[in-house]
Order: C-alpha cells, then structure tokens, then sequence
C-alpha cells in the first residue's frame, strides 16, 4: 500500500530551511519590536487613530506569520509524534509567544479601554474590522495584568500543554496485543478502533477487551495529565472572572447559556428513541437487554465493500458536484496537491482532523483510512471543514476565526450530502446497512456527545475540590454513559475509559470541546432541510454563510439562514430529522 502524506512544502520545505529560521527570527524580531512600541505610544490615547492602525496592521503580519510557523510543526508532530525536531521547535515558539503576551495583552487593554471605540467601529478603515475589535473590547474585561498573564503564559509550557502532550505521546505509542484466530497481533490504538468496526463478532470483542487491558499500561498517566490540566484551566478561569470553565468556553465559544440549555434539553427529550435504535440493534445482534459496547459499531447487513483511496476520491468529487461546483473543485483539489495524509502508522496521531492554514489560504488533513464507508463518510467530513476554510480565507485575516459550535456545520453538511446520495442510490438490501451506519453516528453525536458533556461538567466540578485518579475517572464515565445511554447499553460492558483516548478533553485552550459536534450536526441539519426546499437560493447563500461564521456570534450566525437557536423548537424539528431514520430502521428489522 502506497503511503500518502500531506505535502508541507507550501509553508516550508524543512526545520533548518533559511525560510523557516528567518521567520523564526522575525517572530522574535516582531515581539521586540511590539514591545517597544506600547512601551512608547500606548501610555495615552494621542492620534489614537494611528495607533490603532498600526496595531491592527501588526497583529495582521504577526499572524500571518505564526500561522506559517505553527501549522508545519504541529502537522508534522501529528504526522509524527516522536518527531524530535518538531518537539524542540514547539517548545521554542511557544516559549516566544509567551514572551510576546506582556505587550500583546497591553496593545489589547489599550485598544479595549479607548471609550469611543464603538464609534470607531462605524468608519473605514475601522469598519471592516468591527467585530475582531468588539472581541477585543469583550476578551479586554477578562485580562490580568500584564505580569499576570505573562505567568500564566509561561506556567502553560511546563503544565497543560506538557500535560497535553504526554497523552497524546502515550496514546500514541501504545501498543494493543490483541489474539485473533489464535494468532496474537500488535496494533496502535488506530489500528484496533478500526477493527472494532470489524463484520466479525469475535474479533470486535477481542479488539474491545483488548484495549481496557492496554488502556491499563497507562491509565494513571494520563489520568494525571486530565486532572493536571482540568485543575489549571478552573484556577485560570477565576482568575478571568469566570464563574465555572463552561462559562469560559461559551464565551470564546461565542454562544449564548441559553442556547447550549435548550438544545441540550431538546437532546434527553429525544434520547429514548436513540435507546429503542440500540436494543433494536443488540437483538439483532443476538444480545438480550441493551448493546454491549464493543458492538455499538457493529456493521449490520451484506454491504462489506471497501473504497481504495482513488475510489474514494471519485465518490467524493461526484457527489460534491451535485451540491456545488465550487465544493467539487475544492475536494479535487485536496486530493490532487496533496493536503491529505491518508493511512495509519504508527507514531501518527489517532483519529482525524482538518487545519486550516489562513496564513497561505490552504488546509491539510489527517485521517486514518482503511477503506470502509465510515472512513469515506469521516473524510467527506474533514473535506467539509477544508470548504469551510475556503470561505473563511475571503476574510481578513482576523476576522477568519471561527467558534466551536459552527466549526462543525460544513463538515456535517458535507457528511449529509454524500451518505444521502449514497442511500438514495442503494438497493433494498443495502438500505439496512446504511441507515444502521447513520443511526451510528448520530447515536455517538446525541447520546455519547451528551455522555462527553456530562464526564467533563463532572470532572471540571470535582477538580475544584481534589486530584482525580483513574479509578474515579473510570467511575464518573459509568455514570455519564448510564445517562446518556439508558437502557440502550449493556452496563457489564461499557468502555470506562472512554475519556483517555479523546484529544478534545486534554487541549488546555479549548475546554468542552463536545457539545459543539451537537450543534454542527442539528444546525446543519436545519440548513440541509431549508436546502431541500429550495437548493438555488440555498445554494447562493451558504458561502456567505460560511464566511459570516468569522464575524458574528452564534446566534447572529444562525440568523443570516432565518433560524433561532434559542427556540428549542428549531433543535426539537431538526431531533425529528435524526429521528426519521431509527423509525425507517425499526420498520426495517420489524
């Protein structure tokens, strides 16, 4: 099998090109410079216009410059994470950063303290920057002082983000003995999450069992690095005034409490269909009572085709073009100049992502591929989020940065359009097999994304009062799993360790990153079913859609498409949308 990694030539050919170390100096250059110009000039608020010119120029050319640097190491660390080099580098520039928060949290509580900025915001050149100074404005009410937030900066290298690192090292060096048909083979933990999607029973419970014993190698480890890191980021959000770190994740979120409660509500209002979906399942699966856990992936029916990477590409372009054009072209693109680091190995990061380099207006993705319909669905998903990044790339380049909850929108409209078309397209006894595969998806965005939620909310509270070790971590997972689950599940086989293989629980920065999948799911599937009643006009709007996702709150956003999502009566119609397809599939295995 040829292996296919993503090309990062387009930011730098190596670590040691002059290319990349003369940026490296510029980036300390920058930072000097910076700091002696607050120094100097933002002491009183004198031809205030200028300066603000000038610091909004700056911060333009200093992102654009850390967006070349940051990108090529941390996808070549994803690609690698025992990448030496790519380590040593990470450790510099953020060290560098940390040196450059002192004159950046001044520039900003000059900016966000002048009184007439508002009126600022509504003239040019001003104007076409509004929102990224009105983000400064709000993020100016939660900084510390200057020293304060150089401490904090620094204390991040030697804690979360050391933290962070060694779980993504431990997990991704794990190696899974497991015994298939008498043969006992080693595995990454990439390797054996595809083989509990595996047609054989017995080789997806033996994957299953094989992962809690190897979970056991390390699960202290990285319980430390979760409580570590969770315990930073309560001390960090009092610091700012935030009354929990929910409060903090909204607000860099930019989403309303409100919102977050009622879609949350208008999910557990849905959950016993998604149980009736799992016991459904687990008798045909010959299991009485819930589904065990090794089986929520089980694949269900005849349909065992396997995509090769170039079959894979065809399908995809073929059914982008029936959306757009523009989304064809942007899915060949990807494939043809190399963004897409496609296969396993080991030392490569788990999972899947897509980063959008705004600096060079490109994106990159990692996935591990291994040829069956869920792997060509997850980079239908990722191909979204690249499309995404296309849209964003017509912003300026800080106004380009989009909030959790509609990070996930066009990939999930991605997602939606190409599983569609593939059940539109199937024969009656292909139909059980795909319906199952969507049911799965949705079960793990509406009951394990609630299960996400409810661990983490948990975790965050207890932190505030103790250290929590693997054992208590394992018991809180029990018991968000039984709620979010129900019935739905087997509870003598529940992975307890669902938290120590998630990377979203263990970025310092990001807290909470779950219920957003939420969001992007039944958002989409609002904006889906308004493109389905008129796709011209629908079709001639997204883009702009897409791109106001770097300029306006959540709720703002949802606006631009006529949809409120403080009304739990727009997630209650899109819930309904998921709940056609387990009655489509209750009547199929009736």
């Amino acid at each position: 099998m040829e292996e296919i990694r993503y090309n990062l030539s387009s930011l730098y050919d190596s670590f040691q090109s002059d290319d990349f170390q003369n940026d490296l100096r510029k980036v300390e250059e920058k930072i000097k410079d910076l700091s002696n110009y607050v120094t100097k000039h933002c002491d009183n608020y004198d031809n205030f216009k200028d300066k603000l010119l000038y610091l909004i120029r700056f911060r333009e050319d200093f992102s654009k410059l850390i967006g070349k640097l940051l990108p090529f190491i941390s996808l070549t660390m994803s690609a690698d994470t025992t990448n030496n080099e790519a380590n040593k580098y990470m450790s510099k520039v953020q060290s560098m950063l940390a040196d450059a928060t002192i004159p950046f949290t001044k520039a900003k509580k000059y900016i966000g303290s002048y009184e007439q900025l508002d009126e600022l915001m509504t003239i040019e050149p001003f104007k076409a920057y509004s929102f990224y100074l009105s983000e400064i404005k709000n993020e100016t009410s939660h900084l510390l002082s200057d020293e304060e937030e150089k401490i904090i900066s620094k204390m991040r290298q030697t804690g979360a983000s050391a933290w962070s690192y060694l779980q993504s090292l431990l997990t991704s060096k794990l190696e899974v003995d497991v015994k298939l048909k008498d043969e006992v083979k080693t595995m990454t933990l990439s390797q054996i999450v595809n083989l509990t999607r595996s047609k054989d029973k017995e080789a997806r419970k033996a994957a299953y069992e094989a992962m809690q014993k190897a979970y056991e190698k390390i699960d202290d480890s990285v319980a430390m690095c979760l409580s570590s890191i969770k315990g930073e980021v309560n001390f960090t959000s009092k610091l700012r005034g935030y009354e929990t770190a929910l409060d903090e994740s909204l607000d860099k979120s930019r989403t309303k409490k409100e919102t977050l409660d009622v879609m949350l509500q208008a999910m557990r209002e849905y959950l016993p269909y998604f149980h009736k979906y799992l016991k459904r399942k687990a008798r045909i699966l010959g299991h009485d009572g819930g589904l065990p856990s090794y089986d929520l992936y089980a694949p269900l029916g005849n349909v065992d085709k396997k995509f090769t990477i170039n079959e894979t590409k065809d399908f995809i372009i073929e059914n982008f073009s029936t959306f757009s054009q523009p989304l064809a072209d942007l899915a060949k693109k990807a494939f043809e100049n190399n963004w897409i680091d496609v296969y396993p190995r080991k030392g490569k990061r788990g999972g899947a992502f897509c980063f959008n380099i705004r600096s060079i207006k490109e994106s990159r993705i990692l996935t591990n591929f291994n040829g069956n319909l869920k792997d060509v669905i997850t980079l239908s998903h990722e191909l979204g989020h690249a499309y995404h990044g296309e849209c964003i790339f017509k912003n300026n380049i800080l106004q380009s940065s989009y909030p959790m909850p509609v990070a996930e929108t066009a990939s999930t409209f991605c997602e939606t359009i190409v599983m569609n078309k593939v059940i539109e397209k199937s024969t009656k006894e292909e139909k059980l097999t795909l319906i199952d595969s969507v049911l799965q998806g949705h079960t793990a965005i509406i009951c394990d994304i609630l299960s996400r939620y409810i661990f983490e909310k948990e975790v965050f509270e207890r932190r505030l009062d103790h250290p929590l070790n693997a054992k208590e971590l394992k018991e809180i997972m029990r018991d968000a799993i039984k709620e979010a689950y129900g019935d739905g599940l087997n509870h003598d086989y529940v992975n307890l360790y669902a938290w120590l293989n998630k990377p979203h629980y263990y970025r310092p920065g990001l807290s909470f990153y779950n219920w957003p999948y939420a969001f992007g799911l039944l958002f989409a599937k609002g904006l889906y079913a308004q493109y389905l009643k008129d796709k011209d006009v629908f079709v001639s709007r997204y883009d702009d859609l897409l791109s106001a996702t770097g300029m306006m709150n959540v709720e703002d956003v949802a606006k631009q498409a006529n949809i409120d999502v403080t009304d739990i009566s727009f997630w209650r119609s899109s819930l309904d949308i998921l709940k056609q397809n387990i009655d489509l599939f209750l009547k199929l295995t009736d």
